[in-house]
């Protein structure tokens, strides 16, 4: 019988699903977001928010103990410079997974799990630029305007840099 005994196996031997969790939590603090399984997502959730919480306390217990885990010294590095900076002043919940559909092959739930902190440096980066529409007069005539000024631009440019270097030239004689 397994009473009391809620533990996802994730149809894996103990040393596999060690090892598995050991490498998604290392992509995890290094990539701040993966794509994953619904399943390995809730269950990285538990094997990663106590080490992050160890990694407050930066003292060389936690470091062992955290590295025990981890097994890669970079990602035990950036947890404790980083990440520990970030979330040291939250209870807890360093985690977030967002649902993202169904896996075509065969139907798992997918979703990404991400660390909290760190939602805004993603947000920008995953926004697509939005275009408007506009009439081809007015883009025409702007790009124009700019290819107009772009030569005026150039030549006002090139006028100081070209002043500044007869200046140098001109000291360098008189110093010596």
């Amino acid at each position: 019988m397994r009473h009391n005994k809620k533990f996802n196996h994730l149809s894996r031997t103990a040393s596999h699903r060690a090892a598995m969790l050991s490498n998604m939590a290392c992509s995890l603090i290094k990539h701040k977001r993966i794509t994953t399984t619904l399943a390995k997502a809730k269950a990285l959730k538990k094997y990663v928010e106590p080490l992050i919480t160890r990694s407050k306390q930066d003292t060389t217990n936690s470091r062992r103990v955290v590295f025990r885990y981890l097994q890669d010294k970079y990602a035990v590095t950036e947890l404790f410079q980083e990440i520990s900076e970030k979330v040291a002043n939250r209870p807890g919940g360093y985690t977030r997974i967002i649902k993202t559909g169904f896996r075509p092959s065969d139907g798992a739930d997918m979703c990404f799990i991400e660390l909290v902190d760190y939602d805004e440096n993603m947000a920008k980066t995953t926004k697509k630029a939005t275009r408007t529409r506009r009439s081809r007069k007015s883009s025409s005539t702007a790009a124009a305007a700019t290819t107009a000024d772009a030569p005026a631009t150039e030549a006002a440019a090139e006028a100081p840099a070209a002043e500044a270097a007869a200046e140098s030239a001109t000291e360098a004689p008189k110093a010596e």
